[in-house]
């Protein structure tokens, strides 16, 4: 991995700029608030790509990664486009021998997490998933408490998010392009419950139903399931449910449970309850979270690339949601459990 000397000399690019969020932008951002700077853009859509020059005068824009990678001297590159190019157009980066990071999930596959992985080692390159969520405060909060025993022993994390509701006609609600239902916020969710469940992954089951949608989007069969579910087994002997649902007309408030030996956390988003028990008293004890600290997720990289500092968004890290999902996928059809391949 070559070093640099100031965090000014990593020059940056991002592909894809614009779309639902503008997440482009808001990457851009972090990126030179780590101290790296932004020098290029590639988008498909013209009209972006003239915004990306006003929010960055002087940036440099291209309509395709394959010209920003031939004419620019970028040598950190993030991907920031559809899940099912992420693989593709982060291989191409890497075997141009930059560095990258893909905004999540890393990929779609386990097999294109695998490709991903091998690709950077042999370059000897970073690669890394935009996990800014890994420091939000709730999960902050959450992890302070649990590793301190509060609970004791984990024994079980219950993950679930959704509603009633038909489908946007975008491509996250098409399962060939963004994975299925559970590989938007669900890989936030699974990555969080990682945090609290210290322990290595063993088997994967997964769950799902269609049909309420089906025909009622502009991708028709390609819809995202309308409910599915991943159980995963852990070596500790704890276990973990992750359920996202368009169906569910009344979703359970508690939306991150862990149940422990010893008590039970509830993370909501600006607050914790955490419930424990003196022979037949039950304890109950709010407050607040901590504040985010997405920040880190680039200063991160920055001082990996800089000061050598130990990179905490691994890909072998961000490959662990990935494979859970992938193995779920694959025990809904085959209707069994399947062994994880990597824990």
């Amino acid at each position: 991995m070559k070093a640099y000397k100031t965090a000014g000399e990593i020059k940056v690019g991002v592909v894809g700029y614009g779309g639902a969020f503008n997440m482009g932008r808001a990457h851009l951002w972090e990126m030179q608030r780590a101290g790296m700077t932004p020098v290029a853009v590639a988008e498909l859509d013209a009209a972006r790509l003239e915004v990306a020059g006003k929010d960055f005068p002087g940036i440099q824009t291209y309509p395709t990664l394959t010209a920003m990678l031939k004419k620019s001297d970028v040598n950190l590159v993030t991907v920031i486009t559809p899940h099912n190019t992420h693989a593709k157009l982060a291989l191409e980066a890497l075997k141009a021998g930059r560095n990258v990071v893909c905004e999540k999930p890393l990929a779609i596959s386990t097999a294109e997490c695998d490709a991903m992985i091998a690709a950077a080692k042999r370059g000897k390159l970073v690669l890394s998933t935009y996990h800014n969520r890994h420091w939000d405060g709730h999960i902050l909060k959450a992890v302070e408490i649990i590793r301190g025993g509060a609970i004791g022993d984990v024994v079980r994390v219950d993950v679930q998010m959704g509603g009633w509701g038909k489908p946007g006609d975008w491509w996250r609600s098409s399962k060939s392009i963004s994975g299925g239902i559970l590989y938007d916020w669900g890989v936030h969710l699974l990555e969080y419950t990682l945090q609290i469940v210290n322990s290595e992954i063993t088997e994967v089951s997964g769950h799902a139903w269609s049909g309420v949608w089906a025909n009622q989007t502009k991708w028709k069969q390609d819809t995202n399931e309308d409910d599915a579910c991943a159980v995963v087994r852990y070596a500790s002997g704890a276990w973990s449910t992750l359920s996202i649902s368009s169906i569910d007309g009344r979703p359970t408030p508690s939306w991150f449970k862990v149940t422990g030996s010893k008590g039970t956390y509830i993370m909501d988003w600006n607050s914790y309850e955490l419930i424990t028990h003196d022979g037949p008293l039950t304890i109950t004890t709010r407050g607040p979270n901590v504040p985010a600290e997405g920040w880190k997720f680039y200063q991160n990289i920055a001082d990996h690339l800089v000061k050598g500092e130990k990179l905490i968004i691994t890909p072998e890290w961000s490959r662990r949601p990935i494979h859970i999902l992938d193995l779920a996928d694959k025990s809904t059809k085959k209707g069994m459990a399947l062994k994880a391949k990597y824990a």
